[in-house]
């Protein structure tokens, strides 16, 4: 994939942040994205919108606090395609898979910035930036968690396992 990043340099971004549990009455996603990281960016998902962004990078914890799979809906929803940090928590990190959001453990945020231009080859464990030319090599996820995501999520996932 290749996408357009927005970064956050903020550590423990929690799942209230992401999605306010004020907005928990309804779970439509389209709903959901509409109040995406409002409380930490009022203009996220206008940012994202206006500006083709399609990865959001931050720092190390990403998705701690309570277990709310709603939170990756709402960021997948809002049209960010993949999540780079150092660390997540591990539920967020769960939930994200379930949902085919690809999510990846990287310790270099520091090398990234808002704007720059990404290129992930997912199985071969690569970050280009193009605007850098620098190139990151990252862990690789499992094979069973890639077809996850492939798949568009868990679910998915279960119905192709079926047929």
């Amino acid at each position: 994939m290749i996408g357009k990043v927005i970064k956050y340099n903020l550590k423990n971004i929690n799942t209230d942040l992401i999605i306010p549990a004020r907005y928990l009455i309804n779970s439509e996603n389209a709903y959901l994205a509409q109040h995406c990281m409002e409380d930490l960016d009022r203009d996220f998902v206008e940012k994202v919108k206006k500006e083709n962004y399609q990865i959001l990078v931050a720092d190390s914890n990403f998705g701690c606090g309570s277990s709310r799979e709603q939170a990756p809906s709402a960021i997948k929803s809002s049209g960010i395609a993949c999540i780079i940090a150092p660390s997540f928590a591990r539920i967020f990190f769960r939930n994200a898979i379930n949902i085919g959001l690809p999510i990846i453990e990287f310790p270099g945020i520091e090398r990234i910035k808002t704007g720059d231009i990404l290129k992930i080859q997912f199985e071969e464990g690569l970050i280009k930036n193009t605007c850098t030319d620098e190139e990151f090599q990252i862990k690789n996820q499992s094979n069973f968690l890639q077809q996850i995501i492939s798949a568009g999520g868990l679910v998915n996932f279960a119905r192709k396992q079926i047929e």
